[in-house]
């Protein structure tokens, strides 16, 4: 298993991860909101609901415990990916300036906050690649960006995440690059 970055490192690899997702989010319209994305049984607009519901939680974990919510309205698709993107700049902004803590409180478990952060960067560039695939076949992760969250995959996503939160794990061809990589370990196509 590999040790996540500490914090400073984590909040700079969100960093990467936002930037690469709020620039995917902005080819977004409402035609798109119906197709399918890579991940199973999911649609871009329930996509969308969650990633808006995930940058809250990851924005109230700097408070040191995070709650369970209520589902976000429905927005028109502009408003959508604007809070969206508003939200991606609090996030960073929160993180870039929290007090360090020893972890985070999510339910009755508590997380280190390095860990949950590099999660955050995770979570946050993977469901720009998948928001990437509906809008325009979508441009791949960086290369370096794609590096340095194999890692993190690695040491956060176990057996008992497959068949709820990821696929199964593929096997990339030798030449894969980072990207290819990281997205056969979560099970992407």
């Amino acid at each position: 298993m590999t040790t996540a970055p500490r914090v400073e490192g984590a909040v700079e690899l969100l960093e990467r991860s936002l930037g690469y997702t709020r620039v995917v989010l902005a080819a977004v319209t409402p035609a798109h909101l119906p197709d399918p994305t890579p991940c199973r049984g999911w649609d871009l607009g329930r996509l969308l609901r969650h990633m808006d519901d995930a940058l809250d939680a990851f924005t109230e974990a700097a408070t040191g415990r995070v709650a369970r919510a209520p589902a976000p309205a429905t927005l028109p698709v502009e408003a959508r990916v604007g809070r969206l993107q508003d939200k991606a700049c609090a996030l960073l902004g929160t993180w870039s300036s929290a007090p360090a803590t020893p972890g985070v409180g999510i339910g009755d478990q508590r997380l280190p906050t390095d860990l949950l952060v590099t999660a955050a960067a995770l979570e946050i560039a993977v469901h720009g690649w998948d928001v990437g695939q509906v809008v325009a076949g979508g441009p791949p992760l960086p290369e370096d960006l794609a590096a340095r969250l194999l890692p993190v995959a690695h040491a956060i996503v176990g057996p008992a995440d497959r068949g709820r939160r990821f696929a199964p794990p593929a096997d990339p061809p030798p030449d894969a690059s980072y990207d290819e990589r990281l997205r056969a370990f979560l099970g992407r196509p």
